[in-house]
């Protein structure tokens, strides 16, 4: 009995182990489940900012025979801008028209300005807010031939070379992808106080138009009543001097 006793305490203890091996590996399994999860859903959130921000846009321009054609930007201060543009011309690509670029600031400064080119790119750093616009335009021995322009300007985190920022810092992987979003997150800081900084100065705006509006209708309503005043002074002399009253 003893024997038998002491055999199902050492099968006992045997299994306890193997329970707390299996146990063990459940655990660590779970955690890199976890692991997992959380790169998905911080992969997810950098997909989700990126799409929800304006950062680039790729544009295609119809240019007409004669005139201007001019795309415009909204972009605030201490914000990197870049660009490349290039004409499409697929009637006859060995004779490619060529073009004049001319970019402006909102204060009217010229940022850049080309002639007789079929492919260029700018770049510049905004110093004041406002719609910075890029207008292009056939040169002149061209006139006459309709063609098309392909931009893609980037703005703001997209015209950052991420490539070359992980070579210098040596971040890849997933550390990378929290710089990214990081930077996004700072954006969205900025446009979010830019918006309220708008808002401030509309509601300032707004209150002044109505301040205005009630004072001139309060003296609109004054003068009526002034004007009814000697109206009547004027036609009760009047009839006094009549003699009808």
């Amino acid at each position: 009995m003893e024997r038998e006793r002491e055999r199902a305490s050492e099968h006992s203890g045997t299994e306890t182990s193997g329970e707390r091996g299996r146990r063990e590996e459940g655990m660590r399994t779970r955690d890199e489940t976890v692991i997992l999860r959380a790169e998905a859903v911080l992969l997810c959130s950098v997909g989700l900012l990126a799409a929800w921000m304006p950062t680039a846009a790729a544009l295609w321009l119809s240019l007409p025979t004669s005139g201007t054609k001019c795309v415009s930007e909204e972009i605030h201060a201490g914000v990197v801008a870049m660009a490349d543009y290039a004409v499409i011309h697929d009637d006859d690509p060995r004779n490619t028209p060529t073009i004049s670029v001319k970019v402006t600031a909102p204060n009217g400064d010229t940022l850049h300005h080309k002639g007789n080119i079929t492919i260029g790119q700018f770049a510049f750093t905004s110093n004041e807010p406002g719609t910075y616009l890029a207008c292009f335009w056939l040169d002149g021995a061209n006139r006459g031939a309709g063609t098309s322009v392909g931009i893609n300007w980037k703005i703001g985190i997209a015209a950052k070379d991420w490539e070359s920022i992980a070579k210098k810092e040596k971040i890849e992987g997933v550390e990378l992808e929290l710089r990214k979003l990081e930077e996004a997150v700072e954006v969205i800081h900025e446009n979010l106080l830019y918006l309220r900084n708008r808002e401030a100065g509309m509601r300032d705006v707004s209150e002044k138009t109505n301040s205005r509006v009630a004072m001139f209708s309060f003296m609109s309503l004054t003068v009526c009543i002034l004007a009814s005043v000697v109206q009547l002074w004027h036609l009760k002399g009047y009839f006094h001097k009549k003699k009808l009253i």
